[in-house]
């Protein structure tokens, strides 16, 4: 079965990361590398700032999160048992360290 982690945080422009919160910045390729050495990756993506919200009637805002305080920054996709085995990976997630949070769903195939 293969389940999406979605990566979420609050933007803070005047927040100063501290030297163990730029580490996780970094080290967010080591831990997706973990992940690809199980045998368990499938795919991810950064997600860019700049976009588009559509709604009902054609009505077109800027901005991906023009009404949320969370941004959406990425995802990435892995093949697991269950939905538990899943959050047993995400739980290495460099962005738990700089106050994001990871949202772990099942990925339903389109027949």
């Amino acid at each position: 079965t293969e389940f999406m982690m979605i990566f979420r945080h609050t933007p803070n422009p005047a927040m100063q990361l501290s030297p163990e919160q730029m580490q996780a910045n970094q080290t967010m390729q080591d831990w997706i590398g973990s992940i690809a050495a199980q045998g368990k990756f499938v795919s991810t993506n950064r997600l860019g700032f700049e976009g588009k919200t559509l709604k009902p009637n054609n009505v077109i805002t800027d901005g991906p999160y023009a009404e949320v305080k969370e941004i959406l920054g990425g995802y990435v996709i892995v093949k697991a048992n269950s939905l538990d085995d899943a959050t047993q990976l995400a739980q290495g997630c460099p962005i738990l360290l700089i106050g994001g949070h990871v949202e772990i769903r099942n990925i339903l195939q389109m027949n």
